[in-house]
């Protein structure tokens, strides 16, 4: 049998492709173990409980609360009106829940798979990264949270921290809104 080149530079290239992608075309598709295991590190990586869990004072000084592991800002947790700075950057309460600055107030969210006060579908919290908007369609996601880097993460390592966010305790905590600037200002001006 007698190929033409370009039949026989096609099945040349084909065999090339298929030896050196080969191996990552047939790359078998995580496990729900392993990729619970991949979020837990890219969350710990990431430094996620930094802000998403609230802090308890030891002998040791703060340590995250891990009976409120990733439930945000506590809803019982009254805020004086922040501290007005004169620079660009913000203050964080002691629990480091909560930052104040020219953005307003805003609290961690509660990232436990609460039904009531949680974790969103995956579908939403994969558009709430990728986007920078709450829920994916809502207002902007407000500062300190990191989400311009991780909306460069691939949609697999998103749905692996989504992954492991669903295994945690689900917590009810309601997080306050966020407080828009001018309402605090209009708060404190009145002292």
């Amino acid at each position: 049998m007698k190929f033409s080149p370009a039949i026989s530079y096609t099945l040349l290239l084909g065999g090339i492709l298929y030896i050196c992608l080969g191996p990552e075309l047939r790359k078998p598709e995580r496990t729900e173990a392993e990729k619970v295991a991949h979020g837990k590190y890219l969350v710990s990586l990431g430094g996620c409980a930094d802000c998403h869990t609230p802090k308890i004072m030891t002998d040791r000084g703060l340590v995250n609360d891990e009976s409120r592991a990733f439930a945000g800002h506590p809803e019982d947790m009254e805020l004086p009106n922040p501290a007005q700075t004169g620079g660009p950057w913000g203050a964080a309460t002691v629990g480091m829940t909560a930052w104040s600055g020219p953005w307003g107030i805003s609290y961690a969210s509660n990232l436990t798979p609460d039904p009531a006060t949680g974790l969103w579908s995956e579908d939403v919290f994969i558009s709430a990264m990728k986007t920078g908007k709450s829920r994916g369609i809502g207002r902007a996601i407000l500062p300190p949270m990191p989400w311009e880097a991780l909306g460069k993460a691939s949609d697999e390592d998103l749905k692996a921290i989504y992954a492991y966010l669903k295994t945690l305790p689900p917590v009810f905590n309601q997080v306050p809104d966020p407080v828009a600037p001018v309402e605090y200002e209009v708060q404190t001006a009145g002292r």
